[in-house]
């Protein structure tokens, strides 16, 4: 049984404003290749399909485009829900369109949902896990004191009596964790604080293959038959580093895993610039790379530089963040690591100063200092 693996589509997606449509349709006509060369039996999606319970037109007319070249492929296609998306409008038509081999499990209903598909060693059984977590799960397994999403889980699979001396292969979107170390998050994926989201991957140790999804990062989870596939575009900046793939999985006999990571290439890359502002819009610098990658620039510069990111985009159309990092915001940082609390203290003109610093990456003239002044000076009489 040969099935391709992937997660964290979030169709639709904006990353600090810039829409990542054109990057998703480039990562699926990629998919869509190794599904022509590898010929799999089966495409699984771990959830988030959507990046957004109410998806917008471009987003779904996309996944309805993938969906249908998927159905010409001759693949069967294994989809669960994930904490972005809305259980309810994935599970529309899902029985009419398992008459094209297409099995969507959006909502949780109390029953942990299979299906198997047929190879030369016997049958193979997916169990179709959505996202789910212990407050609805407890209007089904409420006897059993469900209280965590460890207890949440612990009674989905319970409930499902799996015979686990055949072949099984669980698709799931939760956020296990092993054992021992925690795994690689970044900064798009939603996190309860506290981590009072995490599973234990125990739970899921017994499944030939967990086609995991809810971490961005492809990675293992404790085993290399728990694995997250991550998601195909980079979401956020944090996630620059990374290289994105889709896995493909071959279960033969039981006991008989191998796995393959398939790398996924973006039109424009995420990265990270640093230094002064002349010489990063220099043609001897800009040119080393795609310009329209999506970046991070870091300005190094110590003096008061105007409209860095005008000058910036005029060379690099898609800068996504602008910071500073020079003597004056490293004193900055110093003067303000007291948090919250000190921030609170400090007058309206000290903030506007450090509001200022932050913007353009020098401090306020004396000349614009005394304007500052005499402008908060107004605002407050006018307020009294």
């Amino acid at each position: 049984m040969k099935f391709l693996h992937l997660s964290d589509l979030h169709i639709g997606k904006s990353v600090n404003g810039f829409s990542m449509l054109e990057e998703q349709r480039h990562a699926f006509r990629q998919i869509l290749g190794y599904i022509e060369a590898e010929r799999p039996d089966a495409a699984v999606v771990a959830g988030d399909v959507y990046d957004r319970a109410v998806p917008g037109v471009e987003a779904v007319r996309l996944f309805d485009d993938f969906l249908t070249e998927l159905s010409g492929a001759s693949v069967s296609l294994l989809l669960v829900s994930g904490n972005h998306d809305s259980p309810e409008r994935l599970n529309y038509a899902s029985r009419l369109l398992s008459d094209k081999n297409i099995y969507i499990c959006g909502a949780f209903d109390g029953e942990l949902k299979s299906v198997a598909l047929p190879d030369e060693y016997g049958e193979v059984r997916f169990w179709l896990l959505p996202f789910i977590k212990p407050s609805s799960a407890r209007a089904f397994f409420g006897g059993r004191g469900v209280e965590s999403y460890d207890d949440a889980l612990s009674a989905a699979l319970q409930s499902a009596n799996i015979d686990y001396a055949a072949r099984n292969v669980l698709i799931a979107h939760q956020f296990f964790t092993p054992a021992r170390a925690q795994p690689l998050r970044s900064e798009s994926e939603l996190s309860p604080a506290g981590g009072i989201d995490a599973v234990s991957a125990e739970l899921i140790s017994r499944f030939d293959y967990a086609a995991l999804g809810h971490l961005h990062g492809a990675q293992s989870v404790g085993a290399d038959n728990l694995r997250y596939a991550g998601s195909p575009v980079k979401y956020s900046l944090s996630e620059r580093r990374q290289e994105k793939s889709v896995t493909l999985a071959e279960l033969r006999k039981k006991g008989d895993l191998t796995f393959a990571k398939l790398p996924l290439t973006p039109i424009h890359d995420m990265r990270e610039i640093k230094g002064e502002l002349d010489k990063l819009t220099s043609r001897e610098i800009s040119e080393l790379a795609d310009k329209e990658d999506y970046l991070r620039v870091i300005l190094t510069d110590e003096r008061e530089l105007a409209d860095p990111m005008g000058r910036l985009r005029s060379v690099y159309p898609n800068v996504m963040a602008l910071d500073f990092e020079n003597s004056r915001t490293r004193a900055d940082i110093s003067e303000t690591a007291g948090g919250r609390e000190q921030a609170e203290a400090l007058s309206p003109y000290d903030l506007f100063s450090e509001f200022f610093l932050e913007v353009s990456g020098a401090a306020m003239s004396a000349e614009q200092a005394e304007i500052a002044r005499e402008l908060l000076e107004s605002a407050a009489e006018a307020a009294e």
